[in-house]
């Protein structure tokens, strides 16, 4: 069965295969294995049966009956060793094969990143990256030149600010002239007479009321 399914154990066949080809036979070789597993499982199962059928009442068959079961045991526990053999070795096959395929991406990348920075380096970035600001500067001051206009002069700032307050003194100056005299018209005085209010009683005139209501009261 195994010379089968590895070719017949050939060094020479086997040194050609492939990783996937190896890790295909495996998965073959562990399918078959299970299969044959489940089988020694079934027969060890319908030996115990027959085993108990005879029971007392025909020993020999039941002796025969448990010394098959032995056997198929024996071979089931065989089976089992081979087929955890061949998933050990499956599975590190199949790391190993993740690992190359991972190692030999990171190996593309790095080569790509390689070609992709080219013959640049760090020093190369500094260099450039001075000649941008360098122009920028030149730049920054053909912009100033350009904005002052032709025919311009620095002014001291000082002499500004006099003249600023020279024409702030005439501007008040001329708001003074411009205030109104007590010549101009005025508003007309109203002829019409305002109401006279009702004339109070003098407290002499009270006084003689009160003591003359008192005499009546007297009498």
């Amino acid at each position: 069965m195994f010379k089968n399914i590895f070719g017949g154990g050939s060094k020479g066949k086997s040194a050609g295969v492939s990783s996937e080809e190896a890790i295909q036979k495996l998965r073959e070789t562990s399918d078959i294995l299970m299969k044959k597993s489940e089988f020694l499982e079934k027969k060890i199962e319908n030996e115990i049966k027959t085993a108990k059928q005879h029971g007392t009442k025909n020993k020999k068959m039941a002796i025969s009956a448990l010394k098959r079961k032995k056997r198929y045991e024996k071979q089931l526990q065989n089976v089992d060793g081979t087929l955890s053999t061949v998933e050990f070795q499956l599975e590190a096959l199949q790391n190993a094969q993740s690992n190359k395929l991972v190692l030999d991406t990171m190996k593309v990348g790095a080569e790509a990143l390689k070609k992709a920075h080219g013959n640049l380096s760090p020093d190369d970035v500094h260099d450039l990256m001075d000649d941008i600001q360098e122009q920028q500067d030149v730049s920054n001051e053909i912009t100033t030149a350009l904005s002052g206009g032709l025919g311009y002069e620095d002014v001291d700032e000082d002499e500004l600010l006099d003249e600023l307050e020279q024409l702030e003194q005439e501007e008040f100056n001329e708001s003074i002239l411009n205030i109104p005299t007590t010549s101009q018209d005025l508003p007309d005085v109203p002829t019409d007479k305002l109401p006279q209010p009702a004339k109070a009683k003098s407290a002499r005139t009270e006084e003689e009321d009160d003591l003359a209501e008192l005499q009546m009261w007297a009498a």
